[in-house]
């Protein structure tokens, strides 16, 4: 039979709270389930779910000691939602590069203006913005990327236990800070290929409207670059998820190797 006065103890209390809060963090900045509006309630529940199932496991391989003191509770709480944050905010940033990438191609072909609600991001951008984030959030799925963030996430119960001590250390602020400047650099290998041939098309026209200038080079090259981008768009969407894959399994790669 099981003690209820030990199973409902302070220190077991609060450290299902300290698991629950790093899941929280994990939700808060993770890809899927940050960027899509799930309800909140869902998100608390299956954050509750998960350090159900955590805490069993968490509470035979710590020492934990719980805190005497609330000062003391509320700077655990706040390392452990720092923890799952950060391992989120890892993996969204391969998102955020992908939009920034497609966003400057997209001003390239003159959709600026075409802006819609992106529910991945909860502000503007155009349409062609979602239409690759979308195809990003399918790879994520499809090769298993979520297993990996919650496997990343128990594993990080081994590497950064709960309580008092400091977990981030030179090393691992040195990989967080590596990983974020990638992020133009995906954005960069997004965007170039498009990016460069409209920057010709450009040119092209420039040269053609002054060997003909009684032609109004406006009104052809605006549909002329819609067509010519969303053609590109078309041609390279094979290449673009390949590409996309093997971004998703290598920014995995560096968070399996923070924790």
């Amino acid at each position: 039979m099981f003690n209820l006065d030990v199973l409902f103890s302070v220190g077991n209390i609060i450290l299902f709270m300290a698991i629950f809060t790093r899941l929280s963090g994990l939700f808060a900045s993770a890809p899927l389930f940050s960027t899509y509006p799930i309800p909140v309630q869902v998100k608390v529940w299956l954050a509750a779910v998960i350090a159900f199932i955590l805490f069993p496991i968490v509470q035979y391989n710590t020492s934990f000691v719980p805190p005497n003191s609330v000062p003391a509770l509320t700077l655990i709480l706040f390392k452990e939602f720092l923890i799952g944050f950060v391992l989120g905010y890892c993996a969204n940033i391969l998102f955020v590069g992908i939009e920034l990438g497609v966003n400057t191609f997209a001003v390239q072909m003159g959709l600026s203006a075409d802006q819609a609600l992106n529910p991945t991001s909860g502000g503007q951008s155009p349409v062609i913005t979602q239409a690759y984030t979308y195809l990003a959030t399918m790879l994520f799925i499809a090769l298993g990327a979520h297993q990996w963030l919650f496997s990343a996430i128990y594993n990080s119960f081994k590497s950064m236990p709960v309580g008092y001590t400091f977990a981030f250390s030179p090393e691992l602020v040195g990989q967080v800070v590596t990983m974020t400047s990638q992020l133009f650099s995906i954005g960069l290998g997004i965007a170039l290929p498009i990016f460069g041939v409209l920057f010709i098309t450009d040119v092209l026209l420039g040269f053609t409207s002054k060997m003909m200038p009684q032609m109004n080079i406006f009104m052809v090259s605006m549909p002329l670059k819609i067509y010519l981008g969303l053609l590109l768009s078309l041609i390279f969407m094979r290449p673009m998820a390949e590409y996309m894959s093997l971004l998703i399994e290598r920014f995995l790669t560096q968070i399996a190797a923070m924790v």
